[in-house]
C-alpha cells in the first residue's frame, strides 16, 4: 500500500518558544518515524508576508525555525524538509486554483471576515488596510497540500475551515478537467496537544508578549521561569496543582511518576520557589542537549541553506515538476505542435453534477449539489464533516429514489430532513442529477 501522506507548514515569522515545542514540534517529529507514512515539512516564508513586512525578520525567522526542527531531531534524509519559496511550483498551482476558487467561499473565510467585522465595527470600509494577500491566503494552502496529494493535514481548529476550502477547490478542479488530479485531504486535529500557559498565565504567545524562548541561554531561561506568576500561598501551604502554571509546565515535560510526585509536592505546601527550581532543572534537562545542537547549527547558516536547497531540489524532481506539467496539459497550457481536436472525455465528465462540502461561519458542515453553476439542493448544517460526507455518500449510493419532497422546498431521505430545494428547482431535477453521479459512479 502507499504511504499516508502527512504535510505540515510552519509559518517563518517568530522565535519558537516551549509552547511551540511541546504542541507541535515535539510530536511531529516523533510521528515522522512512524512506518508507513510520509511526511513533508515546509518552511511557509510565502505565508508569512501576509503579516510580515520586515525582510530581515523573515529572514532570521525561517533560518532560526530550520535550526530549530532539526535541532530537535528532524531528519532531512528521512522526510521531505523544504522552504515553500524554494518550490515555484506552488505559486503556479496557486493561479490555477485561484481559477477555479469561488470568490464567495473565500468571503467567508475566518480571517478576512474577521478582519472586515474589526473595520466595521471602527466604521471603515469593509476592505480598509486588507490585503489580496490575506484574502488569497486560503488559496496558497490549497497549493501547499494539493501539489503533493497530501492525505492528511494536522491543523488547530481554527484552520479546519481551510482544509475544506482546499477540498472544494481541489473538488472543483477535477470536475472541471474530468479527472482525479487532486486527492482531497483530511484535517486531523489532536484533541492531546498540550497548550502552555505563558509567563501570565494566559496562553503562551507572541501576541500576548508572554512566551519562554526554547534556546534562551541557561540563565535567562531560569531568570524567565522564577518571573512565572503564581498566587500569594505561602510555603507550608496547600496548592493547587491544576490551576498552577508552574504545575502545568512542569507536567508538559516531566514522566507520569515525576508529575504524580510534584503533584503530592504541591498538596504537601512546597514554596513556589522550590516550585521552580524544580520546573527550571526537569526543562533544561530536556532542552540542554537540543540548544547545544541548536547553537551548532545557527553558526552554520549555509549548511542549513544547502540542506533546504538540496530538499527543495529532490521534491521538485520527484513530485512538483511531473504533477504541474501533467495538470499545464489539462487546463491547455500545452505544446501547439501536438493539438488535438474533437469532444473529450473530460468535457463529458466535467458536465457532471457536483457535490461541493465547505464550513459556514457558525461552525457547522453544509454541502450544496450544483449543476454547472446552478445551484439544485442546499443541505442544512452539520455538526462535522464527517456527517456531511456520509449523507453525501448516502444520496450517491442510493440516488434519488427514495427523497421526499415533503413540505415546500424541504427535501427528506426517508425520515432525515436533508435540505431545501433552491428557487425554481423540482424535485426531478435533484433525482436526475444524483441518477447521473450514480452512473457515473457504476
Amino acid at each position: 500500500m502507499s504511504p499516508t501522506r502527512i504535510l505540515t507548514g510552519i509559518t517563518t515569522s517568530g522565535t519558537p518558544h516551549l509552547g511551540n515545542y511541546v504542541g507541535a514540534i515535539r510530536p511531529a517529529v516523533a510521528a515522522s518515524r512512524t512506518a508507513g507514512v510520509e511526511s513533508f515539512y515546509f518552511l511557509a516564508d510565502y505565508h508569512a508576508l501576509i503579516k510580515v513586512q520586515d525582510p530581515a525578520r523573515v529572514q532570521r525567522s525561517t533560518l532560526e525555525i530550520a535550526a530549530t526542527w532539526l535541532a530537535c531531531g528532524l531528519e532531512p534524509d528521512k522526510v521531505w524538509f523544504y522552504r515553500q519559496s524554494d518550490v515555484p511550483e506552488t505559486q503556479e498551482l496557486t493561479w490555477f486554483l485561484t481559477c477555479v476558487a469561488g470568490k464567495g467561499i473565500l468571503n467567508r473565510a475566518h480571517a478576512y471576515k474577521a478582519s472586515v467585522d474589526k473595520n466595521r465595527e471602527a466604521g471603515e470600509d469593509d476592505d480598509a488596510g486588507i490585503s489580496a494577500g490575506l484574502f488569497m491566503y486560503p488559496v496558497l494552502m490549497a497549493a501547499d497540500i494539493l501539489l503533493f496529494n497530501a492525505n492528511k493535514v494536522p491543523v488547530g481548529r481554527d484552520q479546519i475551515q481551510h482544509i475544506e476550502m482546499a477540498r472544494d477547490f481541489g473538488q472543483r478542479f477535477n470536475h472541471l478537467y474530468g479527472e482525479e488530479f487532486f486527492d482531497l485531504p483530511e484535517a486531523v486535529i489532536d484533541e492531546n496537544v498540550a497548550t502552555l500557559p505563558g509567563l501570565d498565565g494566559r496562553k503562551m504567545s507572541k501576541s500576548y508578549d508572554n512566551t519562554i524562548p526554547l534556546f534562551v541561554r541557561r540563565e535567562t531561561l531560569k531568570k524567565l521561569i522564577y518571573s512565572i506568576v503564581t498566587d500569594s500561598r505561602a510555603p507550608g501551604e496547600a496548592k493547587d496543582a491544576d490551576n498552577s502554571n508552574v504545575f502545568q509546565l512542569y507536567q508538559a515535560f516531566a514522566s507520569e511518576q515525576e508529575t504524580a510526585a510534584m503533584r503530592q509536592a504541591f498538596a504537601d505546601g512546597i514554596a513556589w520557589g522550590e516550585a521552580k527550581q524544580a520546573l527550571f532543572e526537569r526543562i533544561d534537562h530536556e532542552i540542554a542537549p537540543l540548544r547545544a545542537r541548536y547553537e551548532e547549527l545557527i553558526a552554520r547558516p549555509a549548511d542549513i541553506e544547502a540542506i533546504l536547497r538540496v530538499g527543495a531540489s529532490r521534491l521538485r524532481a520527484r513530485y512538483a515538476q511531473p504533477t504541474l506539467a501533467r495538470l499545464r496539459s489539462a487546463v491547455g497550457l500545452r505544446d501547439l505542435s501536438q493539438s488535438s481536436t474533437g469532444t473529450t472525455k473530460k468535457a463529458a465528465k466535467a458536465s457532471l453534477p457536483l457535490f461541493k462540502q465547505y464550513r459556514e461561519g457558525d461552525g457547522r458542515f453544509y454541502f450544496k449539489l450544483v449543476d454547472g453553476d446552478r445551484l439544485l439542493l442546499q443541505s442544512i448544517g452539520h455538526d462535522s464533516a464527517r456527517t456531511a460526507g456520509q449523507l453525501i455518500g448516502r444520496l450517491k449510493q442510493e440516488g434519488g429514489a427514495a427523497l421526499q419532497n415533503v413540505d415546500n422546498a424541504a427535501v427528506h431521505l426517508g425520515d432525515e430532513l436533508v435540505g431545501h430545494l433552491h428557487e425554481g428547482v423540482e424535485l426531478a431535477e435533484v433525482v436526475e442529477a444524483l441518477a447521473q453521479l450514480v452512473a457515473e459512479d457504476a
